[in-house]
């Protein structure tokens, strides 16, 4: 297996499908079919989702709502999409643990690192909901920093795109994908990967970042054996 231990970043709005917000079963239950198939192949997985599909607190904050207000009630959106994924994936036969940065003890664990390791090692998908637990702080920035935490071998970034392009793709019939691409090269260009907080953070600790359609079928099982998908950022 090229990779041992993942951590999968998941924006909120994946989970809507074809909604306009909220939460798609359907897509739910995708997505627990693909996360299986790698943890069948003894791939050990974390998890960092958004909370987008239910609220954002930067759209919050822009509308006269109290910034740490508004990332606060962000960070409970990420657990409930948290609980979820942990219900879908439960569903299709895989032990979780859902892990909380803010304390919900009563439908999460606290995040305590070596306890999300050992759930690891022991073959649970480990979700990490309530971002950092600080407000100002994206879920990209909360997924760079569990996977340095955990020893993460990459950091998989599954989107609605097949990669890292020259330009938006889906604006820009023109854009052109690129395979391979440095920490440098991204950010000499422009282009938008993760919020700098976090792409700083990645590059800092030099964990890899593969950005990848999430929604192609049989995908992350291709990325987590090596195959050339999606982009990858490296050194």
């Amino acid at each position: 297996m090229h990779y041992n231990r993942i951590l999968l970043k998941l924006s909120g709005e994946a989970l809507m499908g074809d909604r306009q917000y909220g939460i798609d079963p359907i897509r739910l239950a995708e997505y627990a079919k693909e996360i299986k198939a790698v943890t069948d192949k003894g791939v050990e997985v974390a998890i960092v989702i958004g909370g987008g599909n239910i609220f954002r607190g930067v759209a919050g904050a822009s509308k006269g709502m109290d910034r740490v207000t508004g990332d606060h009630m962000g960070m409970l959106a990420t657990v409930i999409n948290g609980l979820a994924l942990q219900s879908a994936l439960e569903d299709a036969g895989i032990q979780t643990r859902l892990q909380s940065a803010i304390k919900i003890n009563e439908v999460a664990e606290p995040f305590i690192r070596r306890k999300a390791m050992r759930h690891l090692e022991k073959g649970r998908v480990v979700i990490f909901g309530g971002g950092t637990g600080n407000p100002y702080f994206t879920t990209d920035s909360a997924a760079v920093l569990r996977a340095i935490e955990i020893h993460a071998d990459v950091i998989l970034k599954g989107t609605r795109v097949d990669g890292i392009y020259t330009a938006d793709p889906e604006i820009d019939k023109e854009a052109t994908k690129f395979d391979f691409i440095s920490f440098e090269e991204v950010l000499t260009k422009g282009l938008k990967v993760m919020d700098t907080t976090a792409f700083t953070l990645s590059q800092e600790n030099k964990l890899p970042i593969i950005v990848f359609d999430m929604n192609k079928p049989g995908n992350l099982e291709k990325v987590v054996t090596g195959e050339n998908i999606g982009t990858k950022v490296n050194l």
